[in-house]
């Protein structure tokens, strides 16, 4: 008889390949039809409403319900004509992933397609069922969603998504988007001050994002015989394969084909959505791949990256497959994570973080540079809550991916120019372009581009106009590390700027004045650049040594959240308030409990009514044989030595699969959230979860395959 395995193996083989077919051999002659953009806009409203709107998109205005009718109105008649049926306000609760309830355009009464202004702008959903931490209760559901017009309405299967943001009834806001805009209008502040000592003409600066978003592909009749993979997205068990990562030949290796076809499909379909992607390719973990779009305004650049994860799930299933993106869905393979490049571009062309020819707009690139810096070193901390999940915390400190502990890569080039700005900056400075010259700051523009080498264990690294925040998770919404990076930075510019207006209300000519302050800069922050091995045990030594911290687990990073130098930071920007923190801090330590509690729950489940009866159905053969043998007279005590060890194996599981249950009752008792989820992470994740992969592990080694399902995953890490 056929084992589930064997059944989900055949087909596999069976499964015919399914060809995507462009509706053009021409990208552009597609890219964006499903998107209602500027140019949609400007050729369905009058110059008048169109100008309202691009002032509302560019401005942050309030677009007035008059304009929102024309607006509405225009928008039904396009989605109509391209076959769309219903519409949804489109938005990013503090699940982590999208959400929306569709409306039909059909009104049954006047038997006619109806889209009002008001339904453009706002909507009701019921706010106590989403994730709120005690913002709102059962009682008080009211929320609102409201119209985002910074990021283009678009068509989902047949669906007219219209990006919002949510807020409770109160005001608090219960999304990422809400914190993200207001992190991009603080961070457009700041730096736009720091510009008008180089550039007058700058008078806005827009963040910039391109996500690298890493996953993996099985066969989904695979996924289905892994009951971890289907609860909680990784595989609680399973030993190693004899073939993995080691031969290191996957890694831009060739695409296997019926991969390719799969992302050849979803490619087509995000263009059609106005998502520019730009790049594929096989990682380095064997199943495991990365798409990557071209750079893009933090908000676009965000909604973007949660309709992909959609779209590629969705697309996944129509040629048999499941997408992956858990951080760390199998053991002793590389992780998945989100390459988040991170830039500030202002209205007049000019990225902040790229070197040029001139020592003027490089002494500007320094101060962009070194208040990044100094920003990372300041909230570091932050920065590690930011990324902060479940299953991160498998993933961070190993195989590529970066440690927990925060520090900044710049690369021999640029390190040399900071120790000698640092070293010598106040010597004295000439009149002319070349006044730099001793400071060794016009070295920067050819060079920096290829001399900034890649290190790969750093979580934080510049990569030659821009940085790559590295330890952000694949599974997360990036809105929540981007809005932190973005609100630290900001603080640090505001500070930059007022040090900077001191030296010169002190006499100091402007340029000696910026120079002097970083040079201050440069030295307080020296010590979260590393340049080495962020593996490494000498590194965590040094680290502890400089006074950066090592938050390995999620609850006692997320401490962060709820200190006062994180509200204090929060409340000067008008980015969060001390309750929408709170109730974050709250939402993101259920979700850590909720995380490693079904975790706990399938490794129990596997472990008592799969693995141990498997064991013993194993057990009882080798009891046979060795009665047979004995029967014969031969030697039979091999046959009780595995008896045995399997007994002592399975006593193992059974005694700390126990234990484990016990002390999640136990903890299930401790009123306090955060001290909860510690004891989650201390009293059952550490204490247990190694302890039964141990005993999985033995037991594999000992118990015939043909009878073991359960803890092999190599056959679903080799598509062809």
């Amino acid at each position: 008889m056929a084992t589930l395995r064997q059944h989900a193996l055949m087909k596999v083989q069976s499964r015919e390949r399914i060809d995507p077919v462009a509706p053009s051999l021409k990208v552009s002659d597609y890219f964006g039809s499903l998107v209602f953009g500027l140019k949609e806009m400007q050729e369905a409203l009058a110059p008048t409403v169109f100008q309202r709107v691009s002032s509302a998109i560019e401005k942050g205005t309030k677009i007035d319900m008059s304009t929102a009718e024309e607006v509405a109105t225009a928008v039904k008649s396009w989605a109509l004509s391209k076959g769309a049926t219903h519409y949804t306000h489109w938005f990013q609760p503090l699940t982590g992933s999208t959400a929306e309830k569709h409306d039909t355009f059909f009104d049954a009464l006047s038997n006619m397609e109806k889209f009002k202004g008001s339904a453009l702008v706002q909507q009701e959903p019921d706010a106590s069922s989403f994730p709120s931490g005690g913002i709102r209760t059962t009682f008080e559901a009211r929320g609102y969603t409201a119209w985002d017009p910074s990021s283009p309405i678009f068509i989902y299967d047949q669906t007219l998504c219209i990006p919002t943001i949510f807020v409770s009834f109160t005001g608090e806001a219960l999304d990422f988007k809400t914190p993200l805009i207001r992190s991009s209008e603080a961070i457009n502040n700041a730096a736009v001050e720091i510009c008008q000592f180089f550039d007058r003409n700058v008078k806005k600066v827009t963040p910039s994002l391109g996500v690298e978003q890493e996953y993996f592909v099985i066969d989904r009749a695979l996924y289905a015989t892994r009951p971890d993979l289907v609860m909680a997205g990784r595989t609680v068990y399973g030993h190693n394969p004899a073939r993995g990562q080691q031969l290191d030949d996957h890694y831009f290796g060739s695409i296997a084909q019926r991969v390719k076809q799969y992302m050849k499909d979803f490619e087509i379909e995000a263009w059609k959505l106005g998502i520019p992607v730009s790049t594929r390719h096989n990682e380095v973990a064997p199943g495991q791949y990365e798409v990557a779009p071209l750079f893009e305004e933090i908000n676009k650049s965000t909604d973007h990256n949660l309709l992909l994860m959609d779209l590629m799930e969705k697309v996944a299933e129509k040629h048999g497959l499941k997408v992956l993106f858990h951080e760390k869905p199998f053991a002793g393979l590389n992780g998945s994570g989100k390459h988040n490049n991170w830039s500030l571009i202002t209205d007049t062309g000019v990225n902040l973080f790229q070197p040029s020819n001139s020592a003027r707009e490089n002494l500007q690139f320094l101060c962009f540079l070194v208040g990044t810096i100094k920003a990372v070193y300041q909230y570091a901390d932050l920065l590690r809550a930011s990324i902060a999940s479940a299953g991160n915390d498998f993933r961070l400190g190993a195989n590529e991916a970066p440690p927990a502990i925060i520090s900044v890569f710049l690369g021999s080039t640029l390190t040399s120019i900071l120790d000698e700005l640092e070293k010598n900056g106040n010597v004295k400075i000439e009149k002319g372009d070349n006044m730099y010259m001793k400071l060794g700051i016009t070295k920067i523009p050819e060079i920096i581009l290829d001399n900034t080498d890649r290190n790969r264990t750093s979580p934080f690294a510049f990569t030659g106009n821009k940085f790559e925040f590295r330890a952000v998770g694949s599974s997360a919404n990036v809105a929540g590390p981007m809005t932190a990076l973005n609100v630290i930075v900001a603080d640090v510019l505001k500070e930059l700027k007022k040090d900077i207006d001191k030296e010169i209300e002190s006499g100091k000519e402007k340029k000696i004045a910026i120079v002097n302050v970083l040079r201050k800069y440069i030295k307080e922050s020296k010590n979260v650049r590393f340049e080495g091995d962020g593996y490494s045990e000498e590194w965590e030594n040094e680290a502890k040594k400089r006074g950066l911290s090592n938050l390995k687990s999620t609850p006692f990073a997320l401490d962060t959240l709820v200190a006062k130098k994180t509200a204090d930071l929060y409340k000067r920007h008008n980015v969060l308030n001390e309750t929408e923190l709170h109730a974050r801090h709250e939402i993101r330590l259920e979700n850590y409990i909720m995380r490693v509690q079904i975790e706990s729950r399938v490794m129990g489940d596997l472990a008592l009514n799969h693995i141990i009866p498997t064991a013993i159905q194993y057990q009882n053969k080798l009891i046979l044989n060795a009665n047979g043998l004995k029967g014969l007279g031969l030697d039979h005590r091999a046959a009780i030595e595995t008896i045995e060890e399997v007994s002592k194996h399975i006593e193992s599981l059974k005694a700390n699969v126990g234990e484990m249950i016990e002390a999640r009752k136990r903890i299930n008792k401790v009123e306090d959230i955060s001290e909860k989820a510690k004891l989650y992470s201390t009293d059952v994740k550490d204490a247990f979860f190694e302890k039964i992969r141990y005993a999985v592990d033995k037991l594999e080694l000992l118990v015939d395959d043909e009878i073991w399902p359960l803890v092999k995953y190599r056959e679903m890490l080799f598509l062809k």
